[in-house]
Order: C-alpha cells, then sequence, then structure tokens
C-alpha cells in the first residue's frame, strides 16, 4: 500500500507516532488510509450539509475495513461571488483545489481518495486531482437543492436574477422581488436548475467516477447519506483491485460524459471543465469532438434555466441513469467501460426506467435532433466559442445585429438596467477573459437581466468570459483568443455588425480583413488588471479557453 510509506518499518515511527498523536489505533494503521476530502463550509449552501455527507462516507470506508482521513477542501459560492470582484476568483480557485488535492494526498501518502464536493469549481477542481495522481478515487457530491416557490410556479436561482432585470424594468414590485429573494433557494444543495454544479455531478456520474444517483438524489433526502456510505464502501473495493482513476477516465468514457452533456442540456462551463480534465488525465480532446457528438446526440432534457423542470424532476424520472437507458438504445454509448461500482456502465444501468418522458424525452422523440451545447467559429473567433443552443429560442438561433462593446461588465449592466440596450443588439463584453479578467468572470447579471426585462429573445451577448449554466437566450462565451491576448473580439467597435449563426456553427464580425488590419496596428495590450497576489500568477500562468483554461 502507499501509505506502508509513512507507517511500517523502523524509519517510519517517527511518522507512526503522529498518527498515534492523532488518535489512531495500530489497527486502523493496519488498514488503508482513505482520505475523505470535503469541502464543507458555512458559506456555500450547496456545502452546509457536507460534513454530514462525509460523515457517511468516513462510515462506508470503516465498514469495508479501510481508515477514513478527513481533509478540508476551499469552496466558492459562485451567486454570492456573482457581479463583483469575487467572481475573478471563481475560475482560478479550480487549479487551487486540484493542488491542494495533490499535495495533501502525496504529502501523506494516503491509499485512496473520496471525493465530497457540490459546486461549480469544486467539482472539476477535484475530478482534475483524481485523474493527475491516477490513485483509486470516488466522487461523492452533495446534490441538488429542492426547487422553490415564486408566483404560483417551481423556481430556482435563475428566476431570482432574471426578478432583478424585471423590477429595473419596472415590471415587478419590491414585494414581488422580495418573495423570490425569500422563496426561490429553500434547502441546501447545489442550485436546482442545471447549472454548471448539477451539470458537473451530472457528468461525474456519466464518466463513471461516481456510483448512480450521484447526479440527481437531492440533497435533503437521507438517499444521499446512502448515496456516501456506498461511496465509502466503493473506495474499498477498488483499492482492493487497484482500480485507478485513469482506468475509469478514458478517451471513451470521455466521449459518453459528451453525448450525456449534450442529452441533458448541460452548462456551456463543462466545455472548459471536460477539457482541463481530459488535459490532467492525459487524453486528448478539442472542441471538434462537442460539435461531432453533438451532432450526434439528441437533447432530451429542458431542465431550467432552458425549462420548467429542475434536478428533482429529474431524480423523480429515473436520474442519469435513465437518461444513459434512452441514450444506448440508439446505440450512442460505449456501454463496455469501466466504472466506480466495479461494473460496466452497461451494467450500472441495466434495468433503469424513464418514468416521465415529459422531463426524460424518449430517444425517438426529443426536444431536438441535436445536443444542447454548439461550438462556433468565425473571424470573431479564430479558436472557438461555445453557447448553450438548447437555452436560445428559435428565433435567435440565426441573428445579425450592432455590436454594442463594453470593456468589462459592470459597463454593461449598467447600460442594460438603464435602458441603453434595444431588440437587436449584440452586446460585447471583452477583456473578460481567463487572463484579461483575470479569472473569467461569469455573466449571470447581464443575461438574466436581459431576460427579466423580456430581451433575451431580441438581443444577443458575446464575451471572452464565461455564463453561468444559468443563463439563457443567445449568451456566447469563451471567445478564444482573449481581447487581452489581442484576439479578434478586441477589434469591435460600436456598430459593427455580428453575424450568428448556431446551426451553422459560425460567428462573423462583419468587417474587411483590411479594416481589421488597421485597427490591430493601432491597438496596445491593456496594462494587467490584478498586479498583486495569487490572482496575478494566474494571469500569467493560464491557457486560452479554447485549452480548458488550464495553468501552464
Amino acid at each position: 500500500m502507499r501509505s506502508d510509506n509513512v507507517k511500517k518499518g523502523s524509519e517510519r515511527a517517527p511518522n507512526r507516532s503522529l498518527f498515534y498523536a492523532l488518535g489512531y489505533t495500530p489497527e486502523e494503521l493496519e488498514r488503508p488510509l482513505i482520505g475523505v476530502v470535503s469541502a464543507y463550509s458555512e458559506i456555500v449552501p450547496g456545502h452546509m450539509h457536507l460534513d454530514k455527507l462525509a460523515q457517511a462516507v468516513k462510515t462506508g470506508v470503516e465498514m469495508a475495513g479501510g481508515t477514513p482521513i478527513l481533509i478540508p477542501a476551499i469552496g466558492v459560492c459562485d451567486g454570492i461571488a456573482m457581479g463583483h470582484v469575487g467572481m475573478k476568483y471563481s475560475l482560478a480557485s479550480r487549479e487551487l483545489i486540484c493542488d491542494s488535492v495533490e499535495t495533501m494526498l502525496m504529502a501523506h501518502q494516503l491509499d485512496g481518495l473520496v471525493l465530497v464536493p457540490n459546486c461549480d469549481k469544486i467539482v472539476p477542481g477535484m475530478v482534475m486531482a483524481a485523474v493527475r495522481l491516477d490513485v483509486p478515487a470516488v466522487m461523492c457530491s452533495g446534490g441538488p437543492m429542492l426547487s422553490g416557490t415564486y408566483g404560483g410556479e417551481s423556481v430556482s436561482l435563475s428566476k431570482m436574477f432574471e426578478a432583478v432585470g424585471a423590477y429595473k424594468a419596472g415590471l415587478i414590485s419590491d414585494a414581488q422581488l422580495e418573495d423570490c429573494t425569500e422563496n426561490c433557494c429553500p434547502s441546501c444543495g447545489s442550485c436546482s436548475g442545471m447549472y454548471t454544479a448539477n451539470s458537473m455531478n451530472c457528468l461525474c456520474e456519466a464518466i463513471g467516477l461516481a456510483l448512480p444517483g450521484n447526479g440527481t438524489i437531492p440533497a435533503p433526502y437521507s438517499k444521499r447519506l446512502q448515496l456516501g456510505k456506498r461511496s465509502g464502501m466503493a473506495i474499498m473495493e477498488m483499492v482492493r483491485r487497484g482500480i485507478t482513476a485513469r482506468q475509469i477516465v478514458t478517451p471513451r468514457s470521455i466521449r459518453n460524459a459528451l453525448t450525456c452533456d449534450m442529452a441533458l442540456g448541460c452548462s456551456t462551463n463543462t466545455v472548459l471543465h471536460l477539457l482541463a480534465i481530459a488535459y490532467e488525465a492525459g487524453v486528448p480532446l478539442d472542441l471538434k469532438l462537442f460539435n461531432e457528438v453533438s451532432a450526434a446526440t439528441p437533447n432530451l432534457c429542458h431542465l431550467a434555466p432552458a425549462g420548467p423542470t429542475h434536478m428533482s424532476d429529474l431524480y423523480a424520472a429515473g436520474g442519469i441513469a435513465a437518461v444513459q437507458s434512452e441514450l444506448a438504445k440508439a446505440g450512442l454509448l460505449d456501454l463496455d467501460v469501466m466504472t466506480v461500482t466495479g461494473k460496466t456502465l452497461g451494467e450500472n444501468i441495466q434495468g433503469a426506467v424513464n418514468r416521465n418522458p415529459q422531463v426524460i424525452r424518449p430517444v425517438d422523440h426529443p426536444f431536438s435532433p441535436t445536443g444542447g451545447l454548439q461550438i462556433l467559429w468565425g473571424n470573431l473567433a479564430p479558436d472557438g466559442c461555445v453557447v448553450k443552443r438548447s437555452a436560445v429560442a428559435e428565433e435567435m438561433l440565426r441573428h445579425t445585429g450592432p455590436a454594442r462593446v463594453f470593456d468589462g461588465e459592470e459597463d454593461a449592466i449598467a447600460a442594460i438596467y438603464a435602458g441603453k440596450i434595444v431588440p437587436g443588439d449584440v452586446v460585447v463584453i471583452r477583456y473578460e477573459g481567463p487572463s484579461g479578467g483575470p479569472g473569467m468572470r461569469e455573466m449571470l447579471n447581464p443575461t438574466s437581466a436581459l431576460a427579466g426585462m423580456g430581451l433575451d429573445k431580441t438581443v444577443a451577448l458575446i464575451t471572452d468570459g464565461r455564463f453561468s449554466g444559468a443563463s439563457r437566450g443567445a449568451s456566447i462565451g469563451h471567445v478564444s483568443p482573449e481581447a487581452a491576448a489581442g484576439g479578434p473580439i478586441c477589434l469591435v467597435r460600436e456598430g459593427d455588425a455580428i453575424t450568428i449563426d448556431i446551426p451553422a456553427a459560425s460567428i462573423t464580425l462583419e468587417v474587411s480583413e483590411e479594416e481589421l488590419s488597421r485597427r490591430r496596428a493601432a491597438w496596445t495590450a491593456p496594462e494587467p488588471k490584478v498586479k498583486t497576489g495569487w490572482l496575478s500568477r494566474y494571469a500569467r500562468m493560464v491557457s486560452s479557453a479554447d485549452l480548458g483554461a488550464v495553468m501552464r
């Protein structure tokens, strides 16, 4: 066992003495040492219950003959960090989390990991560490929040952000805004739509790193604690059989995850995170594969913000296994891949049933014949950009309009709230990329304001930053190269015509190459926005979004 390096032999007597100082017994040190990495905190609603889930995992490890060791991890709440300088730290924290998990496992020579995250960057950060280290690892996430109620409807956090836009437009009262504020997020768990956190928790299950149910069992349900215990037992079987993360995360399983991504209509952030996970796993992956898989995969789910259903509805309909079962009927999944259950994907989903064809459309009657995400290319984004196609109104799939240019989110949101954006406009928010931001902030405030004001079907938004999974409309992000790196988005001027053709996977700045060359000759790189602290190091070392915004 790896842990013998810190507990066996006379040379390791000093190491053992420190384990004894922690209260461990010789009998416990004879067992495999399993790190239970918990992101529990009192600042993230999705993490406020992870202490109980981590305890359930520890119980499962002990039941199966291991010694669990609790280890902490940080986590940013994207909703609380949204709309101010805090959002610069969100994506960047993914790399800190990955590095810290690596640090704790290697420094203490643990035999395996059960990773207990729930929200946006924490989930992929931990997965990246598991595949980088190539150790036995099981993901056991905290689960989705229950949906709230507002105006007699089932709602989630995206409705809250849109309510702000409606309020600014005079469409709802102070009392209605407060009603939504108090009731849209009613429980612990990751916000209840198919936003980034739930997207990644579902994809952990789809890729084989988490037990069935990980993506959809609601956070308050006791079945989530049962899942924790089973995850603790599963890691011990992986340790005994020598099953490691890279045996599970392979080109075949990544394609399975992409297929589920397209069927579910997941967050655009999954593009960044799957690229980063593949990078750490040593698996070649580029943006072309996303469109290849999207073209072959029907979109089966329209969860919030794309539709009125929420994660608890997906759970009741049969969860990810039911989605996979539908996809398998069309031969769209590789059913022979290994998973953390010790069984193949095909064995895992045997007997899965779609209990609600309104929530999970049958594969022969999808919402659309193509997947939820689309990569676009063109002279505005030579290295690509991404849109959540399933959340775009039909009339905005093709659009040409004048650019309204803003060198940062704050100026754009001020213009939107002031009523300066009109139907037909194409809002361009730049210098918000991985390096230029730094941190590639999410633009949920601008997109939600547009939706709340009723402009989501007439106005497009393009950025080298990101969008929350809660964004809907023609919200096109991850424009690469970014403005700070001299990408063409830095050359756009107020009033330039921009053409978006999502079905054709294209985005075009309608300006001649001669004019763009003149503009480029006059362009100078901006001063870094952050010059101190670890964000300044991140800005210098981070790659482009089309490469997953990984650290070079």
